[in-house]
């Protein structure tokens, strides 16, 4: 039995093939030919009506969508939006034990011997908390939404720009951590449309034991937790118990939308709202 070549497969996947029309087999080249160009013929269409549906009706990408409602929801349950650098400080990744003998740090884009892309949010965070912390009553509770950078492998659940919510509340009662954790996946799952997630005790190279949220099929991660006080905490003069939770905005929608790819997810010189733009 015969398969598609490499570029053609490439391209239907391009174009949101099913895994149906990408498995199909058939006698001989010539009916492969001919079979690929009727398909590519009416993924293309498909495209091009989806692109003029984004136009009339959805107007804005579906991660703009999501961060805005994932915004609203965390607003409207006491916690306060701040935002921040996008350019980081190699002595704050320091603070988070990043150094030249850590794993992560041969995977941020460097911008000079002191400053950085930011890789994660979590550094600026703990820099506004130990303020907040002596201004406000506690509980603290805040979220940031924005980008962050690391050279990743190149792979479908990884893009070397991505959308990150980080959300964290200070100062709750210690019994009620592992339970107010609970609560955090469930509030931002739940407004992000995903149907089902369970939570798994998994190692990090920043926090060591986290808490990760995984859904979908292939029980993808897409958001990890933790509770303090920490050990890192200590950088930040810091002693208070906290919850906090990071969850990928693309791998969200990847999961509900049952796509394959993180890169029709984001942000895309390629694509539209999924959509392929080269139809």
């Amino acid at each position: 039995m015969i398969t598609w070549s490499e570029v053609q497969v490439r391209r239907l996947k391009e174009l949101d093939a099913g895994e149906k029309e990408l498995s199909t087999g058939f006698d001989n080249l010539q009916e492969r030919d001919r079979s690929f160009q009727q398909l590519e013929r009416t993924l293309v269409k498909q495209n091009k009506q989806a692109l003029e549906e984004f136009r009339s009706i959805r107007l804005r990408p579906a991660l703009c969508r999501l961060e805005s409602v994932l915004v609203e929801t965390l607003i409207s349950n006491g916690f306060v939006q701040v935002t921040t650098p996008t350019i980081m400080s190699k002595g704050l990744l320091a603070r988070m034990s990043i150094d030249a003998k850590h794993p992560l740090y041969s995977r941020v884009f460097w911008l000079d011997k002191d400053k950085c892309l930011r890789p994660m949010l979590a550094p600026h965070l703990y820099y506004i908390l130990k303020d907040l912390l002596r201004l406000w009553e506690k509980p603290v509770r805040i979220f940031e939404v924005g980008s962050c950078f690391r050279k990743e492998s190149q792979g479908a659940l990884h893009s070397t720009e991505f959308t990150m919510l980080n959300l964290v509340e200070m100062g709750l009662p210690e019994q009620d951590r592992s339970r107010r954790l609970e609560e955090l996946a469930a509030l931002v799952t739940e407004a992000a449309g995903l149907a089902s997630y369970s939570l798994e005790k998994e190692s990090s190279v920043v926090y060591g034991e986290t808490i990760d949220v995984v859904a979908g099929e292939g029980q993808i991660e897409v958001g990890s937790g933790a509770v303090g006080p920490h050990p890192l905490d200590r950088a930040w003069r810091i002693n208070e118990t906290w919850v906090g939770i990071g969850f990928g905005l693309e791998r969200l929608l990847m999961v509900r939308e049952k796509g394959t790819s993180l890169a029709k997810m984001g942000r895309s010189l390629s694509y539209l709202d999924g959509v392929r733009l080269n139809v």
